[in-house]
């Protein structure tokens, strides 16, 4: 009987909850559904003192064991993060020095490594992220990609990996990707059985978006655009023209045009194409539909057009997509 993987999370003053306890139920409740005659992980909290630490939602964490005592085989070393708002409102990655300055010169060598959220921002300042692709949080990316441009960071995924050093997005991707470590280790039948336990959706792989369309173009205010963004989600087989989306806000085709790119940093085209696309995404996920039916139903109308659009913001075809997720 080979011995469970040693999964170990390192935990700091601040840290999202979720970002250990989601990860660490996963590992634990993939153990339980595997059985006592092939244990499948131990889990373990490690801080930089070995004491608790208070969370970002005040839930004190206990630590099993110190930063230096992690020592002897880890299999999976995974390092939460923490966000804090600044001045104005501003979202910023906590960077906690101790943590950061033990990746960098600790003697713990674990064969996988992984951050969930913002703890990507540690892992690029220990530079274990160089030259690597590795995502986050997408409301720190902007500042990963500016601190450390030798990461090639990408703010959509949630979750990356790059060989052995993997890097998720906030929190509930944490649990995804945790998910994914255990399909990889023990096989896809245990991670369905566990994601099937936790009541989790075992489709989200890593390549999926961290956010929908009409999440990451809010508008400034809530006004006639953000209403004609709600109908156009529930209008997908509507003509959305430009001619007709104007009509409908009582403005001009010119007007409208540039209310609607002040408001949303998008054109009203691309907007449409972003959410059709998205639909037909969920419908090649989650149904059997044929690919006649999936245009049709998302308002792309044709196959061809649904080729196009998926070559063009999403670099695959539609087949390919389900295969995928």
């Amino acid at each position: 009987m080979s011995p469970p993987h040693r999964v170990v999370i390192v935990a700091f003053p601040g840290i999202e909850l979720l970002d250990v306890t989601g990860p660490a139920e996963v590992f634990s409740v993939a153990s339980r559904v595997a059985g006592p005659e092939r244990p499948a992980y131990t889990v373990q909290i490690a801080t930089a003192d070995g004491g608790p630490v208070v969370t970002s939602s005040g839930v004190r964490l206990m630590a099993d064991l110190t930063l230096d005592d992690v020592t002897g085989p880890v299999d999976t070393l995974l390092v939460a993060g923490a966000i804090e708002l600044a001045d104005g409102g501003r979202v910023e990655p906590v960077i906690d020095r101790e943590v950061t300055h033990w990746l960098r010169h600790g003697t713990c060598r674990a064969r996988r490594i992984g951050s969930i959220c913002a703890g990507a921002h540690l892992l690029a300042a220990a530079g274990v992220l160089e030259g690597r692709p590795a995502t986050t949080h997408w409301l720190t990316a902007g500042r990963l990609a500016a601190e450390h441009p030798s990461v090639r960071v990408d703010p959509d995924p949630i979750f990356i990996r790059d060989g052995q050093v993997w890097t998720c997005a906030g929190v509930t991707s944490g649990m995804d990707m945790a998910l994914a470590m255990v399909a990889e280790d023990h096989g896809q039948d245990l991670a369905l059985a566990t994601a099937r336990m936790m009541v989790m959706y075992v489709k989200r792989s890593g390549g999926q978006s961290q956010f929908s369309v009409p999440l990451s173009v809010q508008s400034v205010e809530d006004d006639r655009i953000d209403e004609l963004r709600m109908w156009i989600a529930e209008h997908l087989t509507d003509d959305l023209s430009l001619e007709a989306l104007a009509a409908r806000t009582h403005l001009s085709v010119r007007h409208f045009t540039r209310l609607f790119q002040q408001r949303t940093s998008t054109t009203p085209a691309a907007y449409v194409e972003a959410v059709r696309v998205e639909a037909a995404r969920r419908l090649l996920e989650d149904s059997d539909r044929s690919l006649p039916e999936v245009a049709a139903v998302s308002g792309l109308g044709s196959v061809e057009t649904l080729h196009r659009a998926f070559r063009r913001r999403l670099g695959t075809t539609p087949a390919e997509y389900r295969r995928r997720f």
